[in-house]
């Protein structure tokens, strides 16, 4: 697999000097060959937690730590990092992106730098027409990069867009 990166707020010079975790981020998605003819979105997103998993990364830690906090999750920490991997529909944008917000600021101090994973509009494209696999109204790289400018004020933290490509 390849992918198309974007850099909001220096978001890659940043990941640059946590080197390891970067390559760590890339090798993760080259590394995955999943059988395309019956990759879901369900599917592709436990195969990206299991790898994860087992680089070190830590799975689903919650946002808030005080007890009765709302119940939201990031998908995964590590060393300040943290990523969100955002298959489901257009509609969570907002509120993947106040996660790396709120993790950054608010007083939680949990991250540097926020990991937008997305697939692109073409691999969107090839896997329905080549594969009957229906990834419709999931969120594209394209419509992350069209709608980030907009949340620039809200968004505060560097966030490093990953558009996984076929």
């Amino acid at each position: 697999m390849r992918f198309a990166r974007f850099s909001f707020r220096f978001a890659e010079q940043v990941l640059n000097s946590k080197l390891a975790l970067k390559e760590d981020i890339e090798e993760v998605i080259t590394s995955l060959n999943p059988d395309l003819r019956t990759l879901s979105r369900p599917r592709f997103n436990e195969l990206l937690r299991a790898s994860f998993r087992d680089h070190g990364w830590q799975d689903q830690p919650p946002v808030f730590d005080e007890p009765g906090d709302p119940a939201a999750k990031m998908d995964f920490i590590k060393e300040r990092v943290g990523i969100e991997v955002a298959f489901s529909h257009a509609s969570f944008i907002g509120i993947d992106l106040l996660k790396f917000q709120v993790c950054s600021y608010s007083g939680l101090d949990k991250i540097d730098v926020g990991v937008y994973i997305v697939t692109t509009q073409g691999f969107q494209k090839r896997m329905k027409q080549d594969h009957k696999q229906n990834w419709e109204g999931s969120l594209t790289y394209e419509k992350v990069l069209k709608y980030l400018p907009h949340f620039k004020s809200a968004i505060q933290v560097p966030v490093w867009v990953v558009g996984i490509e076929l």
